[in-house]
């Protein structure tokens, strides 16, 4: 029996990444890590948008209803600036918050800047689907990945997801022995 393709929603939310000002690195980042790490089938659904909040709560939910994702990663718009309004757009489309996330992720990077106190990333569930909001800067997003991932599988099976596999020599995924 085949096994079933993984679908991860990989969103950038920057507003001049999405005008073309510069170049996407966070969603590469996220796809670069994804690539290294799973060794189960999946494939990406990459987006690009801007900080507003009704656009992100959009892509979300097309992401997570539509398209089918199990896992959807965001990168941006995690900070205190008026426009970084990522975590609220993802607060209002989740069912569950699952703050273990944002506190690992929040205890990880302040081991390398002191001004990861200020970030704001968060996760939840929507319907069969985790949402991870990541930082925006490539280092960041591995730091935070790197440090949140060996969760992640056995929390897309709790939800009904695809049994994701991961290259142990990169990123080990947790699951609790089986009796």
């Amino acid at each position: 029996m085949p096994q079933t393709v993984a679908r991860i929603g990989i969103v950038t939310v920057s507003d001049r990444a999405s005008r073309g000002d510069y170049a996407d690195l966070g969603g590469p980042a996220i796809r670069d890590w994804l690539t290294r790490a799973l060794t189960s089938p999946w494939e990406a659904v990459a987006r690009l948008i801007p900080d507003e909040r009704d656009q992100v709560e959009a892509t979300l939910k097309a992401l997570c209803d539509d398209e089918g994702c199990c896992l959807v990663v965001t990168t941006g718009g995690t900070g205190p600036a008026p426009r970084d309004v990522t975590p609220e757009a993802t607060e209002a489309v989740i069912e569950k918050l699952m703050p273990g996330f944002g506190e690992q992720m929040r205890a990880v990077s302040l081991q390398h800047v002191p001004t990861a106190i200020l970030s704001r990333q968060l996760a939840g569930i929507r319907g069969g689907a985790l949402i991870i909001n990541l930082p925006g800067k490539p280092a960041a997003i591995a730091e935070c990945l790197d440090a949140v991932f060996p969760a992640v599988p056995y929390c897309v099976d709790l939800i009904g997801g695809p049994f994701l596999t991961t290259d142990e020599a990169f990123v080990k995924a947790f699951r609790p022995k089986q009796k």
